[in-house]
C-alpha cells in the first residue's frame, strides 16, 4: 500500500490510527489481544484488517477481526429447525406459505408467501438484536402495534395482518446470532470492539451493551473526508459511458494504481464495462454478484420447466429442446422450421396438427413429437415440494442437462439454492406445504433464483479491478476509485427505504429513515471522493434518448467548483475509408423453375433482393410469439370466405339468414383453423360484423350481374418454356358471356387497390393470377373487403389481358438475360429498402454513404 494513502493513516498512524487506538485500549484494559474479538462492518474488513495489524500493530498475538455472522458461525453451529427462518428462500418460502394457511389465507397463501417473506427479512436485524425472551415478548407485542395501525380499513386490512404473521414469525425463530448473547460467549471474550461504518447496527448495539465497560466502539469513517478535486466524464448514452468507463480504468491500470475500485451502481452498466475490459485481457473480480436468476444455468433449468406447462408455447418447448443435449439436432431445426412456416404458437396446437398429418415426411416430426410428449407428461400432475424436486432432477438428467449444470458454477449455484443435490433434496417433513401445482412450483423456482445471488470466486492473484458497492470502499486502500453511472436515477442523494412502510411505522419499529440513509449515502460519497483518484461518469441520455441529469451529489461538487472536467482517455486512432463495393451478383448458376407472384415482385422491386432471397433461399425467422396483426386477419378472412364459399357451393341458397350462418360457421372453422384464440381475436370480432354485413349486401349485387362461383383457392400452375408459373387463386368466377372472373381479396383501402389498378404495367398481381388462368379472354379484380360505410367494393383491371401479356413477356425477358449471367444489383430506392430482409447483406448503408 502507498504510505502516503489516507487509508494507511487511517489504519496506521500512530496517533489516531485505527490500529493504535485498539492497542491503547487493550493496554488500558489490561486484556490479551487473543481473548479480544474486533467487529468490522463487512466480510472483506476482516483480511485488511489482519493484513494491517501485521504492518503496525504489537507484536504477538493478534485480535480476532470478524463479522457478527462469521463470529456466530465459529462460535456455535446453527441449524435451522421447525419455523425457524433459515435466510434460505426455498425453504423460507415453504415455511410462509404454511404460516399462511394457519392464518386463514390458504388460497392465497402461493401469491403472498414471497410478500411476506420480504417483509420477515426486513425485520430480522431488529428481532435479532433482542433476546430470544424479549423477543417473543416485549420486542414482538411493540412490533404487533404497527400492524393495528390501518387494521381498520379495508384496503390495509391485508398488509396488517401479513405484518403481524411476519412479527409472530421473526419473533418465535432462531437465529445464528443467538450464540452472541449468551453467557458462554461472553465469558470467553474479555474485551469487545466494534469499528463503525457508515450507519449503525442493531446487533452490535445490543453486543455493546451485553458487554458495557468491557466494550469500545471506534468510528472507521475519517474525521477529514474533504473531497479532492474529481474528475469528471459526461458520456452521450448507456454504450457510450461504458466505453468512457472500461478507458478510465485501463488508463489507471497502464499508470499503475492498481487496484482499481469500480464501483456498482447499475448492474447492467456494471457488467457491460467488465465485458469490455475482460475483452482487452482485464477480468474483474465482481464482491457484489448479480441475481442467480439471470445466469445462462438459471435459464436453462427454468425453460425446462416452463416448457413443461399445458399450455406451453412451441417457444418454450424449442428453447428447452435448444438448451439440452438436442440442441443442434437436425431433427430439431426441422422441427423449429416447421413450426416458424405454419405459425404455429401454442405447442398443443402442433401436437395435434402433426398427430392428423398424412404426409409420410412428417413421420420423423409425429416421433419425435411423441418422444417430447413422453417427457413433458409426467410433469403434468400435482405433488409435494420434495417429489418435485425430484422430478425435475430427473427431467434434466433425460434432457443430458444435468451434468453441465453440475459442471458449471452458477449451476452449482442453481442445484444447492433449489436443493437437487442427490443426498439433499429433502422429504416432505422438510418441505411441509401439501401438494403444489406445475405452476405454483415454477412460480417457487423463480422466486428462489431471484432471490440467490451468484458471486465468482476469486482468483489466487489479487485482483486488479475489485467491483463493490459504494460503501465498501470504508477502510480499503485503493489506487483509484471509477464511480460510473452518477445520475440522478441510479445515484440519488437521498435512495429510497427498502420496504413498504410508512415513515411512522419505521420509526416505531426502529427501522432506518430516510434521513438515515441519506446522511449514510452522502458519507459514503465524501469517503469515495477522499481517493486521491477519483473519476465520475454519467450520461446526457439513457437508451431511449430522454435526457438524464446529474446526481443531486454530482450538482453540489459542481457548485463547490470541486469537479475538473477530465480529458477522454480513449485514444483516437485514423481508419482509412474503404469504399464499399455496389453488389453486383449474378444468379446465373442459381436457376429458378417455379416462380410465383411475390418471387417475381421481388426481382421487379429490387434484382438483389430477389438474388438473396429467392435465389439464395436466405430467410429471416419468423417470430412465433407475435401478437395478431392485421395481415393475420387477412389471412383469416381468406380462410373464412374460402369456406362459406365451399359451403354456399354444396348447398345453395339465397336467404338472408341460411348465408349469414354459413359464413359465422365458416368463421368459426377458419379461427379453430388458425389456432387463434377469443382474447387474441378481440380488436379483430369488434370490427367482424360489418365486415360479414358489407361483404354479403356486395355478394347479392354481384351475383346479380351474373357471376356464379367456380372455385375458391384454387392452385394453378402453368408452364412457360423451362419456368413455370405457380399461384395459389383467392377465388375464380364464371361470368355469363363464359369469361372467368378473377378475383383477389384484399383488405387494404381502398383508394389503394384503385392506385394498383392506375397502371396496368406496374401492378403485377391481377395481370401474373391472369397467366395462371388458361384463357384467352378474362376479367380481374380486386375485392376490397372493409368495414366502413362503404363496405365491400370491386375495383377491376380493365385492361388486364394486355397486362397479362405485356408480363409474360417481361418475365421471359427478364430470366433469360439472369441465365446468360446479367447482374443482380440492388436498387436501394423506394420504400421498400425500409423493410427489406436483404438490407443489411447489400450494404446498402455503407455503399450509400461511399459513394
Amino acid at each position: 500500500m502507498n504510505e502516503g494513502h489516507p487509508v494507511q493513516a487511517l489504519w496506521c498512524d500512530p496517533a489516531g490510527g485505527i490500529v493504535a487506538r485498539i492497542v491503547r485500549a487493550l493496554a488500558e484494559r489490561q486484556v490479551h489481544a487473543a481473548r479480544t474479538v474486533v467487529l468490522v462492518p463487512y466480510a472483506q474488513l476482516m483480511g485488511v484488517a489482519r493484513a494491517m495489524w501485521a504492518r503496525c500493530g504489537s507484536p504477538g498475538f493478534v485480535p480476532r477481526f470478524e463479522t457478527t455472522h462469521n463470529w456466530a458461525r465459529s462460535a456455535g453451529g446453527f441449524v435451522p429447525s421447525g419455523y425457524d427462518i433459515a435466510h434460505d428462500m426455498a425453504r423460507d418460502l415453504v415455511t410462509a406459505q404454511a404460516l399462511l394457511s394457519q392464518a386463514g389465507f390458504s388460497a392465497e397463501r402461493f401469491a403472498l408467501a414471497g410478500r411476506l417473506v420480504e417483509l420477515a427479512y426486513q425485520l430480522v436485524p431488529l428481532a435479532a438484536a433482542v433476546s430470544p425472551d424479549e423477543r417473543v415478548g416485549e420486542w414482538a407485542a411493540r412490533a404487533a402495534l404497527v400492524a393495528e395501525a390501518g387494521s381498520e380499513s379495508e384496503w390495509f386490512r391485508t398488509e396488517s395482518a401479513l405484518i403481524r404473521i411476519a412479527v409472530a414469525w421473526v419473533a418465535t425463530s432462531g437465529y445464528a446470532t443467538d450464540v452472541l448473547q449468551r453467557d458462554s460467549t461472553r465469558a470467553q471474550v474479555d474485551a469487545l470492539l466494534v469499528l463503525e461504518g457508515f450507519q449503525t447496527d442493531p446487533l452490535t448495539q445490543a453486543l455493546c451493551a451485553l458487554w458495557g465497560d468491557r466494550a469500545l466502539r471506534l468510528s472507521l469513517v475519517p474525521a477529514d473526508t474533504r473531497p479532492e478535486a474529481a474528475a469528471s466524464h459526461v458520456a452521450l448514452d448507456p454504450e457510450d459511458e461504458a466505453e468512457l468507463a472500461a478507458a478510465c480504468v485501463l488508463r489507471h491500470l497502464a499508470e499503475d494504481r492498481a487496484p482499481v475500485a469500480l464501483v456498482a451502481t447499475d448492474r447492467a452498466l456494471t457488467r457491460r464495462i467488465s465485458a469490455q475490459l475482460k475483452a482487452q485481457g482485464v477480468i474483474t473480480h465482481d464482491e457484489t454478484g448479480w441475481k442467480l436468476s439471470t445466469t445462462r444455468a438459471a435459464a436453462t433449468l427454468m425453460s425446462s420447466v416452463r416448457a413443461c406447462a399445458h399450455d406451453a408455447s412451441s417457444d418454450q418447448v424449442l428453447e428447452w429442446l435448444k438448451s439440452g443435449a438436442d440442441g443442434d439436432a437436425l431433427v430439431v431445426q426441422s422441427l423449429e422450421a416447421r413450426l416458424r412456416r405454419e405459425g404455429v404458437r401454442d405447442w398443443s396446437a402442433w401436437c395435434a396438427l402433426v398427430a392428423r398429418s398424412e404426409k409420410p415426411h412428417d413421420a420423423t416430426l409425429l416421433s419425435f413429437t411423441e418422444a417430447i410428449e413422453e417427457r413433458r407428461a409426467p410433469m403434468m400432475r400435482s405433488r409435494t415440494l420434495a417429489e418435485w424436486l425430484r422430478a425435475l432432477r430427473e427431467l434434466l438428467e433425460a434432457g443430458d442437462q444435468w451434468e453441465p449444470l453440475s459442471e458449471d458454477m452458477a449451476g452449482g449455484k442453481v442445484i444447492a439454492a433449489l436443493w437437487l443435490d442427490a443426498g439433499a433434496h429433502g422429504d416432505d417433513e422438510e418441505f411441509p406445504g401439501g401438494r403444489h401445482t406445475l405452476a405454483e412450483f415454477t412460480a417457487w423456482v423463480r422466486d428462489v433464483l431471484e432471490d440467490a445471488s451468484f458471486v465468482p470466486p476469486a482468483g489466487d492473484q489479487a485482483p486488479k479491478v475489485v467491483v463493490l458497492p459504494l460503501y465498501q470502499l470504508l477502510g480499503r486502500a485503493f489506487g483509484a476509485v471509477v464511480i460510473p453511472g452518477c445520475d440522478d436515477r441510479r445515484l440519488p442523494a437521498s435512495p429510497e427505504p427498502p420496504g413498504n412502510w410508512s415513515a411512522a411505522q419505521r420509526a416505531d419499529l426502529g427501522l432506518p429513515s430516510r434521513e438515515t440513509l441519506e446522511a449514510a449515502q452522502r458519507a459514503a460519497w465524501a469517503m469515495a471522493l477522499h481517493n486521491l483518484s477519483c473519476e465520475l461518469l454519467w450520461r446526457q441520455s439513457d437508451a431511449n434518448g430522454e435526457p438524464v441529469r446529474p446526481s443531486p451529489l454530482v450538482q453540489a461538487l459542481q457548485l463547490d467548483h470541486a469537479l475538473r472536467p477530465a480529458t477522454d482517455p480513449r485514444s483516437p486512432r485514423e481508419v482509412a475509408v474503404q469504399r464499399t463495393e455496389y453488389p453486383k451478383p449474378s444468379g446465373a448458376l442459381l436457376p429458378l423453375q417455379n416462380i410465383s407472384t411475390s418471387v417475381y415482385e421481388d426481382l421487379r422491386r429490387c434484382p438483389y433482393r430477389f438474388f438473396a432471397l429467392r435465389q439464395l433461399g436466405l430467410r429471416s425467422a419468423d417470430e412465433l410469439d407475435a401478437e395478431v396483426d392485421k395481415r393475420d386477419f387477412g389471412n383469416w378472412l381468406h380462410a373464412v370466405l374460402g369456406h362459406f364459399h365451399q359451403a354456399l357451393a354444396e348447398a345453395p341458397t339465397q336467404d338472408a339468414q341460411e348465408r349469414a350462418a354459413f359464413i359465422e360457421e365458416a368463421a368459426r372453422r377458419a379461427t379453430r383453423e388458425l389456432g387463434l384464440s377469443d382474447a387474441e381475436f378481440l380488436p379483430f370480432a369488434a370490427a367482424w360484423p360489418a365486415v360479414r354485413d358489407g361483404y354479403l349486401h356486395w355478394l347479392t349485387g354481384h351475383e346479380a350481374s351474373g357471376a356464379v362461383f367456380v372455385e375458391s383457392e384454387p392452385w394453378k400452375e402453368q408452364p412457360l418454356g423451362d419456368l413455370r408459373l405457380i399461384g395459389r387463386l383467392d377465388r375464380i368466377d364464371r361470368m355469363p358471356d363464359g369469361q372467368p372472373f378473377v378475383i383477389d381479396y384484399k383488405t387494404e383501402s381502398a383508394s389503394v387497390s384503385k392506385e394498383r389498378v392506375k397502371d396496368p404495367t406496374e401492378d403485377t398481381q391481377l395481370a401474373f393470377y391472369a397467366a395462371l388462368v388458361a384463357d384467352d379472354t378474362l376479367r380481374a379484380a380486386y375485392v376490397n373487403v372493409g368495414e366502413k360505410s362503404s363496405g365491400t367494393q370491386t375495383v377491376e383491371q380493365p385492361a388486364v389481358v394486355e397486362a397479362r401479356d405485356a408480363l409474360v413477356a417481361g418475365i421471359i425477358h427478364d430470366f433469360t438475360r439472369i441465365a446468360q449471367g446479367a447482374p443482380l444489383p440492388p436498387l436501394g430506392e423506394g420504400a421498400v429498402c425500409d423493410y427489406c430482409a436483404a438490407r443489411g447483406l447489400c450494404r446498402k448503408d455503407f455503399w450509400e454513404v461511399a459513394q
